[in-house]
């Protein structure tokens, strides 16, 4: 009939970027991003939420299903469970059996040091992106450890998991002599969590020096020819002080002046596209992957420029 056809004309309302993001959401988005966004900025209920989320949990504890897109197949791996942790957290929900069961999962799959690999090893070869390589004997790694201890604490979690891991981000992170961009977002989830919050302060202190020296952060859009990618990032895949300081509290604000910080927003705010969705600016390694990552580029885009009070 007329009027159904996804590419028909947009209502006059969906002038607003609220209003195209909604329309890219219900065109686009899996049924956990469409429950998000309702929760968010549409008044839903959380509960619509925890139940989409509850899609992607096993038995074992830990989240799979390709929670995050950029690892397919059912298996539970640190990467779905960080991920998971952002949600719940949102919701005020990272509390109770569920989070006590999910520790438990954390310790039966942390490394030697205490701390969470990226993917765990797998005896089926699912599909996954090349920068989130397999090992027979992972690593531990800042990248999944610091997102989840910093979720943990900030919400008042304390178990027997917690110690070492703990440890291990306070040493990742006061020692990070040369790191790469997604470290450093990794570092500032830790610390924004982080129950000492001196210390926390002094490391994002240190950490922001890091950052401006080795131009890890493009800190004017205009001129982003002259931050080089890092490398083994995608041409253009780079982070901006909006990617690192989320929300007006963190730590990492204080990195940035007030003008950096506005032509970052600006940035943000301009690169909303003409269907309503934010773009991905990583490698586009599978179709499906890609497809789903972009409804929560732009869900992550409007929590931000919501956060620091932009018009939506």
């Amino acid at each position: 009939m007329p009027g159904d056809d996804a590419s028909s004309p947009a209502p006059p309302h969906s002038s607003t970027p609220l209003a195209r993001a909604e329309r890219f959401i219900w065109l686009t988005a899996r049924v956990l991003e469409q429950r998000r966004f309702a929760f968010h900025f549409l008044g839903g209920e959380a509960d619509a939420v925890d139940t989409a989320l509850g899609s992607y949990l096993n038995a074992d504890g830990g989240y799979g299903h390709a929670l995050d897109p950029d690892l397919r197949g059912p298996l539970s791996h640190p990467l779905h469970t960080a991920h998971a942790l952002r949600i719940l957290d949102g919701l005020g929900r990272c509390a109770g059996q569920r989070i006590e069961r999910l520790c438990r999962h954390l310790t039966r799959v942390s490394t030697a040091d205490g701390a969470l690999p990226v993917v765990l090893p797998a005896p089926h070869g699912y599909p996954g992106a090349p920068y989130h390589p397999v090992y027979d004997d992972p690593p531990g790694a800042l990248l999944t450890t610091g997102p989840v201890v910093g979720v943990l604490h900030r919400n008042r979690i304390w178990h027997a998991w917690l110690f070492r891991a703990t440890d291990f981000c306070w040493e990742r992170v006061e020692n990070l002599r040369r790191a790469d961009p997604y470290e450093v977002q990794s570092a500032v989830a830790f610390l924004d969590g982080a129950p000492d919050r001196a210390r926390a302060v002094a490391a994002a202190d240190r950490l922001g020096r890091l950052v401006r020296e080795q131009r890890l952060v493009v800190l004017d859009p205009r001129r982003r020819r002259e931050y080089p990618p890092y490398p083994g990032c995608a041409p253009g895949e780079q982070l901006f002080p909006h990617d690192v300081a989320r929300r007006p509290e963190s730590l990492a604000r204080g990195w940035f002046t007030d003008e950096e910080l506005r032509r970052s927003l600006d940035f943000l705010a301009a690169g909303q596209q003409q269907d309503g969705g934010w773009p991905v600016r990583r490698l586009a390694w599978a179709p499906g992957s890609s497809l789903e990552r972009r409804p929560i580029a732009t869900l992550e885009a409007l929590l931000t420029l919501r956060a620091y009070g932009r018009p939506l």
